[in-house]
């Protein structure tokens, strides 16, 4: 029995210094999607595109306010009938420009996913070459961790190395 003991307890100090010598890093992606010129800009078209998208939903708003307050200034002057038509025009009306704005924030979503991808795509090349240039075994995401050493942060040496390979990135 204590044989077993003894060369379990072998066992695992040769494993602890086996995984021991495994490289560690972690990295903080948003930061690098942030600072980055790359990042900077893919930000700024996500930026742009839900600008126009609010402008949009913003006239689409007073557009149908005019309406109803016309609609609703006219109520005593109409019969019942053609208010009630008016009514529903002007429901028919909101319940499109609504599927339109739906279409368009999907549009936009999907834009949304197409950056974060191609961004991924690029970090990750760039991540790959530096990992097998430094003997570097894993990269973990800094929002996985609970604690780790500052040393083994990444991300200053990864942010320059992306400024200076990659200077924008086309979304398709």
């Amino acid at each position: 029995m204590r044989m077993i003991i003894k060369v379990a307890f072998i066992a695992l100090l040769f494993f602890s210094n086996v995984f021991a010598s495994d490289k560690i890093v972690f990295i903080d992606i948003n930061y690098i999607f942030k600072n980055s010129n790359a990042g900077k800009d893919l930000h700024a078209q996500i930026k742009q595109r839900n600008e126009v998208l609010n402008q949009e939903i913003n006239e689409f708003n007073i557009k149908i306010d005019d309406e109803r307050n016309k609609i609703l200034s006219q109520k005593n002057v109409l019969s019942i009938e053609e208010y009630n038509k008016k009514v529903s025009l002007l429901d028919k009306k909101i319940m499109e420009l609504n599927s339109a704005v739906s279409s368009k924030q999907k549009e936009l979503n999907l834009f949304k996913k197409k950056v974060e991808n191609n961004f991924s795509r690029s970090l990750n090349i760039l991540l790959e070459e530096y990992s097998s240039n430094n003997s570097i075994n894993i990269i973990l995401k800094r929002e996985n961790l609970l604690m780790a050493k500052k040393d083994l942060d990444i991300t200053q040496v990864i942010f320059k190395l992306f400024n200076e390979k990659i200077t924008k990135i086309e979304i398709e």
